[in-house]
């Protein structure tokens, strides 16, 4: 029987339509995902309430895990794996950019500043929360801003960007500040909880975490003139536009849906694990604005005016 010329073109391409093709298109993390069946996922252990344990069962909740889990899932209906299993990869600040530049973690959303330093060693999603970087001291202490500071001891975590902002104050305006890097936000309050340090220094939401978990929340304030703005991202292996891609329209989809919201109040304002705290930490302008208009730039850091710091 001979084929009309027509009709041979149209069948070939009604079978290329109705075949996947993502299979032989994918490349770098999406084949990797694909391949394996498993994506990795890089979690915090005490960023509360973005990414921390909170149990026994040493699964990651928070913040930041839930609109992971919203990545998940749309990594799920991309390459059509319902299934798709989930490892989790515990990271701190100091490990978690190697994890993702060398392949052990996927995706990673904590509390992970981006940065135009940060960007030459990954990419960064679109942001999924904006700070300010401030201090936490007691409420009836004279430590109350960045200026009554000289000469004592700070505590910060190790690897960010509010350790590189302390140590270059105390360069710049010779305080004679003792910076202590503890090596996790929970470390760091325990050293400010104790009395060895008079202020932690951190981005606003974790310092509200962490005095939400103290033994008596009430005796501590977040205080202090910012020192800079940052946009947390989620973190991807650099040169990966296909899975920055599929990154970012899950996030994006996500905040169109209005979940965003619902997840806000979840972890924000109403009580959460593992001491049933509320927050009381209304969502800001500069997140409202974020979450209308997603971007992955970073955040221009906007320091306090130097008589106040």
């Amino acid at each position: 029987m001979r084929i009309v010329p027509q009709l041979l073109a149209a069948a070939i391409a009604a079978a290329l339509i109705s075949t996947p093709v993502f299979a032989a298109e994918l490349t770098g993390t999406l084949k990797k995902i694909k391949d394996s069946g498993t994506i990795t996922l890089g979690h915090r252990d005490s960023s509360i309430p973005f990414s921390y344990i909170a149990d026994a069962s040493g699964k990651p909740v928070g913040y930041s895990h839930d609109v992971q889990m919203a990545i998940v899932d749309g990594l799920k209906k991309q390459l059509d794996m319902p299934d798709l299993k989930i490892k989790y990869n515990l990271v701190t600040s100091q490990t978690r950019i190697p994890l993702v530049q060398n392949g052990t973690v996927d995706v990673e959303c904590g509390s992970t500043t981006n940065n135009v330093e940060r960007q030459q060693q990954v990419d960064f999603s679109v942001g999924i929360f904006e700070i300010g970087t401030r201090l936490l001291s007691k409420k009836n202490s004279p430590y109350k801003d960045f200026a009554d500071l000289k000469g004592k001891n700070v505590v910060t975590t190790a690897g960010t960007t509010s350790e590189r902002i302390l140590k270059s104050m105390n360069a710049d305006k010779q305080m004679g500040m003792n910076v202590i890097s503890a090596k996790d936000h929970g470390e760091a309050f325990n050293m400010l909880e104790s009395g060895r340090a008079v202020a932690f220094m951190m981005d606003d939401a974790l310092l509200a975490g962490e005095m939400a978990k103290a033994k008596k929340p009430t005796d501590w304030a977040v205080t202090g003139t910012p020192q800079s703005f940052e946009i947390y991202g989620c973190m991807v292996r650099k040169g990966d536009p296909d899975f920055k891609k599929a990154v970012d329209d899950a996030i994006i989809a996500y905040y169109k849906s209005g979940e965003i919201n619902k997840t806000y109040d979840k972890w924000f304002q109403s009580p959460i694990p593992p001491k049933g705290l509320n927050l009381m930490f209304p969502m800001s302008d500069e997140l409202k604005a974020l979450i209308a208009n997603p971007t992955d730039k970073a955040a221009d850091e906007k320091p306090a005016d130097d008589k106040k710091a």
